[in-house]
């Protein structure tokens, strides 16, 4: 799927079948960044470190994200969150 037909996934009330990773980043594109932590919160391995370091970002929690970024093996970004959140979309199946 790319980025646009995904981001034209937010109209819905209900997100698609997508992977939970990608299902976090929808609920997060739509402002429900407590749904999307929950659905990434207790997942191991580098994609769900990487999305569960950018929702730390983005709450302002800089310690704890930079933990996440350090657990997904990528540098803190120097992006805005709209970017990285979108840098993240793209680069996931």
């Amino acid at each position: 799927m790319s980025f646009e037909a995904f981001e034209q996934t937010l109209t819905a009330n209900d997100p698609p079948r997508f992977s939970v990773y990608l299902t976090a980043l929808w609920y997060d594109g739509k402002g429900d960044w407590e749904k999307a932590h929950d659905l990434i919160n207790d997942l191991n391995g580098g994609t769900a470190a990487w999305v569960h370091a950018y929702l730390h970002r983005k709450e302002g929690d800089t310690g704890n994200a930079r933990y996440w970024y350090h657990r997904a093996a990528k540098p803190f970004p120097d992006l805005s969150l709209q970017e990285e959140w979108q840098e993240i979309v793209k680069a996931l199946p």
